[in-house]
């Protein structure tokens, strides 16, 4: 794992001392996971903007009271669900890196992992992708920090497989990830769970061609 890989941002603490996602942790059916669960739903179906608080206390069987001593504000549930997407991806990034698998069969599984994570907690990934933007300055610092962590490691696994000969040269790593993201975030726009492909399908077909794209072939040459 790169240095400073498994740094994390501050989780919301509210009322209670306990961050939200440990209290979630600690009990999937208490107060703090039912209100997260659907000020999630509400903010994926109705924008976050559009989402009043009493709708979600409303939806959660909760009072007020109860919402404010898990969560300081709307704001911290929206931070919530990036924290919680966030912390989802980099628990998959160490537990591959963790394996010591070669470069190809680390994207491999990367790329599996975010796609059946996507389909999984499709309304936290359009959160995440769709209201970014309404974070506070110090939040949104601390998710593109984040964000910014598994960015520079998955590049790394790229100039990896190009040093050993595993990757083509002619492409620039940066490139190649952004790439990466730009395809595997994405598939929530369009992805049903009720479709044509099932997660493990579209993975499997996903970094099969991912990969065929950047095999070495003779006619390749490096980047200058």
């Amino acid at each position: 794992m790169p240095k400073g890989a498994s740094s994390r941002a501050p989780a919301t603490r509210g009322a209670s001392g306990r961050s939200a996602a440990e209290s979630v942790a600690a009990d999937p059916n208490s107060v703090s996971a039912r209100v997260l669960a659907e000020a999630t739903r509400l903010f994926a179906e109705k924008g976050f903007l559009g989402t009043s608080v009493q709708e979600i206390v409303d939806a959660a069987h909760v009072t007020k009271g109860a919402l404010y001593y898990h969560y300081s504000s709307k704001d911290d549930l929206l931070y919530e669900v990036y924290h919680r997407v966030i912390e989802k991806e980099l628990d998959a990034l160490e537990r591959v890196f963790a394996l010591g698998l070669g470069p190809p069969e680390t994207v491999e599984a990367l790329m599996t992992d975010v796609i059946l994570t996507t389909a999984a907690h499709r309304d936290d990934v359009t959160i995440f992708l769709r209201e970014m933007h309404r974070l506070s300055p110090e939040k949104l610092k601390a998710v593109r920090a984040d964000r910014r962590r598994y960015h520079v490691a998955f590049r790394g696994v790229i100039e990896r497989g190009q040093r050993d000969g595993a990757f083509r040269t002619d492409v620039s790593a940066e490139l190649v990830t952004i790439g990466f993201f730009g395809l595997v975030h994405h598939y929530y726009m369009w992805y049903r769970p009720e479709g044509r492909f099932s997660p493990a399908a579209l993975a499997r077909e996903s970094a099969k061609w991912f990969l065929q794209s950047l095999t070495p072939t003779p006619d390749r040459t490096a980047v200058k």
